[in-house]
């Protein structure tokens, strides 16, 4: 039997609404998932999970529902690719439908805006940000038990992340200052992180003791456990070949990595762009985690949603058994294979 303890949030829309205890458990529970599926095979029997999606995907999509299928539970998948959220009927009535039919929502949208008022308006059930315009929080975790799984020092080691400052990049900043550790943000000027999401890592990383630097200087991966890329121009962008010229000398190829060390690995969140920001010799490499990261998006998920809905049960949505439930505390709930 294994018992997943209720976090104290009820919605992860970014990583920075996880303390730093649960993002540790949450990490935990992912590894002892990896090593064991069989440990939760009923943990969200009786439920249902909504996949609602504004943009396309492979990793998240898959990863979610072949995760809640491993977990006994129900996905539906609602396609929104061709009809924004918010355009047929408002996002606070959408939100409310679901939260009488589904105990969890997991959104890939295409502004922050939009997850948050999901999880405003379906207030009785958990809603997860899948990715927006600002946080891709799933994804960081699922990065941060790949470096753990090699070997990453939480306290005393470095990741380096070289490209946009996006938002994969935000959520790795939020997680290295919660959990203590350094990262590196190498940029081209004028493609830095946003400023609100750098001073609140920066203020975090103070009680923490991590280390975030900023910088326009792909030297200084120098010395970094793992060094981070993401494609250039993302999903929706224009001026894309002003984009590509002014980020044509942060390529990750051997060079670069030679400069972060013999040891260092290389990361990337996929879809990769190759020739563009990363070469084929160093992602085909033996340091390449890449692979790595994106089967473990489906464990760290399975935690993340095991931990959501530790306190919720199994009851329908929308009966008073669950409306008590979402708006008060309960014990750790059990999860028996």
């Amino acid at each position: 039997m294994i018992t997943f303890n209720p976090l104290a949030t009820k919605d992860v829309l970014r990583v920075g609404d996880l303390a730093q205890h649960e993002v540790l458990e949450v990490l935990a529970t992912a590894d002892r998932l990896k090593r064991d599926p069989s440990s939760a095979t009923n943990a969200l029997r009786g439920r249902s999970v909504c996949l609602l999606f504004e943009k396309p995907s492979l990793r998240t999509r898959t990863s979610f529902e072949v995760g809640v299928f491993r977990l006994g539970g129900q996905a539906v998948f609602l396609d929104h690719r061709d009809q924004p959220l918010g355009e047929r009927e408002s996002i606070a009535d959408y939100g409310r439908n679901l939260e009488r039919w589904c105990h969890a929502i997991v959104a890939r949208v295409r502004r922050h805006a939009t997850v948050s008022g999901l999880a405003e308006s379906a207030s009785r059930i958990p809603v997860i940000n899948a990715l927006c315009d600002m946080h891709h929080p799933c994804q960081a975790l699922a990065d941060f038990q790949t470096l753990v799984e090699r070997g990453f020092d939480l306290r005393h080691s470095r990741l380096a992340w070289v490209g946009d400052g996006n938002n994969v990049c935000h959520s790795l900043m939020e997680l290295a200052s919660i959990v203590g550790c350094g990262i590196t943000v190498v940029t081209p000027e004028g493609h830095g992180p946003d400023r609100g999401v750098l001073d609140t890592c920066v203020a975090r990383s103070m009680r923490s003791g991590a280390r975030i630097d900023v910088t326009h200087d792909p030297a200084a991966v120098r010395g970094a456990f793992a060094v981070y890329a993401d494609t250039w121009i993302s999903m929706g962008q224009e001026d894309s070949a002003t984009k590509r010229a002014a980020f044509a000398r942060y390529r990750v190829d051997r060079d670069l990595m030679a400069v972060a060390g013999p040891d260092a690995l290389f990361m990337h969140c996929l879809p990769a762009h190759r020739g563009e920001e990363v070469t084929d010799e160093v992602m085909d490499s033996p340091r390449s985690v890449v692979f790595d990261q994106a089967e473990n998006r489906l464990h760290a998920q399975n935690a993340l949603l095991c931990h959501l809905l530790a306190a919720s049960p199994a009851a329908a949505p929308g009966t008073p058994r669950a409306k008590a439930a979402a708006g008060g505390s309960a014990a750790p709930a059990a999860c028996v294979p």
